[in-house]
């Protein structure tokens, strides 16, 4: 279990380029995955055009999906933008700055499936065989055809087996030229991308320095923020799970009717659990403080702690707490919830 629970701290503080290696091992699965795949056009007027542009675009958008599905963060934003405003507020800035910044790892996968696709040229020759200009490329000696069957002709062209359109056509003129356009499309994605990825990476922080830090800034501590409430957490459940099977021991050494009477004299390691739980011992407080920390998150301002004196408090003079401030002696604490 310890060499688990390191490899899974190592994961969470090296996440970033963790997530970097997830994208870059998707962008070579979508490869192998199109090189892999069997395109097979059905050759028929109706269903050529779905079928190309499905295989061009619907797998991207799976792989899109799935890379958020892959980045832990995606949970830390959906709940940092469904979260009551309570005490702190919610910078859309950030926000944006957190979705942008997973756009651009998913988005890694579907830009090469669909690159390839293009330079491949299957789906786009599938999809605009009956779009080919017969007035430039065909053979004008058959008039006598029906724009219908023209088509049909037409959307046999990727399927050399089954074409017999060679008086009106050339199969190879038709595949030569749509080829072309996809690989011209193609290499014109390939540069609007490097192009976009480097106005992104590049220009985007000299034109909003300030923004730019204050957003990333503020995204490190919601995540950091996360980790350590869920450290706080597990190592609260330890040591409260600790101290009850403890005093469930003692008690039932001592008396066999009272299950959680607490020892008069407890071992070191149980006054060290039970210094851990920060004054929360119970079942219904522990729920009440994970509510109001969803719904009153202490706000981003960091007051001295007060000091008794002989007169009463040293913070006298300060303003008021908020009602959901925590406070280990009351229950007001939870009065938000």
């Amino acid at each position: 279990m310890d060499k688990f629970r390191m490899i899974f701290q190592f994961f969470q503080s090296n996440q970033e380029s963790f997530m970097n290696g997830i994208c870059g091992i998707m962008a070579l699965a979508s490869t192998q995955m199109y090189s892999a795949f069997d395109f097979n056009c059905p050759c028929l007027p109706h269903y050529n055009l779905a079928y190309g542009l499905g295989i061009l675009l619907v797998p991207p958008f799976i792989l899109f999906l799935l890379g958020f599905v892959l980045n832990n963060n995606i949970s830390m934003l959906a709940e940092e933008w469904r979260r009551p405003q309570g005490q702190r507020g919610k910078d859309p800035a950030v926000l944006r700055y957190m979705f942008c910044s997973m756009a651009q790892r998913a988005m890694i996968a579907p830009v090469v499936w669909v690159s390839v696709t293009l330079l491949d040229g299957k789906c786009i020759t599938c999809a605009f065989c009956t779009s080919v200009p017969m007035e430039i490329l065909g053979n004008g000696s058959h008039p006598h055809l029906s724009q219908g069957e023209i088509q049909r002709v037409l959307a046999r062209i990727p399927c050399k087996e089954i074409y017999n359109g060679q008086e009106l056509i050339a199969n190879e003129v038709a595949v030569r030229y749509l080829h072309c356009i996809s690989q011209a499309l193609g290499w014109c994605f390939v540069l609007l991308m490097t192009v976009m990825a480097f106005l992104v990476r590049s220009l985007r922080p000299c034109f909003s320095q300030a923004a730019f830090l204050k957003s990333r800034y503020w995204s490190h501590y919601i995540d950091i923020e996360r980790k350590l409430f869920d450290e706080t957490c597990a190592e609260h459940a330890r040591s409260f799970a600790k101290v009850c099977i403890q005093q469930f021991f003692e008690g039932m050494s001592t008396d066999l009717h009272t299950h959680c009477h607490l020892p008069r004299k407890a071992p070191a390691d149980a006054r060290e659990a039970a210094e851990k739980l920060l004054g929360i011992t119970d079942q219904g407080t522990m729920n009440m403080a994970l509510k109001s920390w969803h719904r009153c998150k202490p706000p981003l301002k960091l007051h001295p702690p007060a000091l008794p004196t002989g007169n009463g408090w040293a913070g006298e003079g300060q303003p008021p707490m908020h009602p959901c401030a925590p406070r280990r002696e009351t229950a007001a604490y939870y009065s938000c919830v």
